[in-house]
């Protein structure tokens, strides 16, 4: 992993996915955000061992949407049990 991703500049860490839902996945941190674009770049469809690397940016906002929902949701749910609100069920 160092050879192949540190080809493009300077890491700060590399994760490996070690449980079977993460079984194949790594996360490469850079040291700098253009190095990182520079590897995305040249790296994404690139055949090591015979298989494909797909190489993605990590979007927080994405990863952590649902987990904000459900938050959202319970507070709206707090709020309307504080105040005694209720909404009638949408059919």
């Amino acid at each position: 992993m160092y050879d192949i991703f540190g080809k493009y500049g300077a890491i700060r860490q590399i994760r490996v996915g070690n449980t079977p839902d993460t079984k194949g996945t790594a996360f490469v941190v850079y040291e700098d955000i253009f190095d990182a674009k520079n590897a995305c770049d040249h790296l994404s469809g690139f055949n090591v061992c015979n298989r494909y690397l797909v190489v993605l940016y990590y979007q927080a906002n994405k990863a952590f949407k649902k987990t904000d929902d459900v938050k959202k949701q319970e507070e709206i749910t707090k709020m309307k049990q504080k105040y005694g609100l209720t909404t009638p069920e949408r059919k």
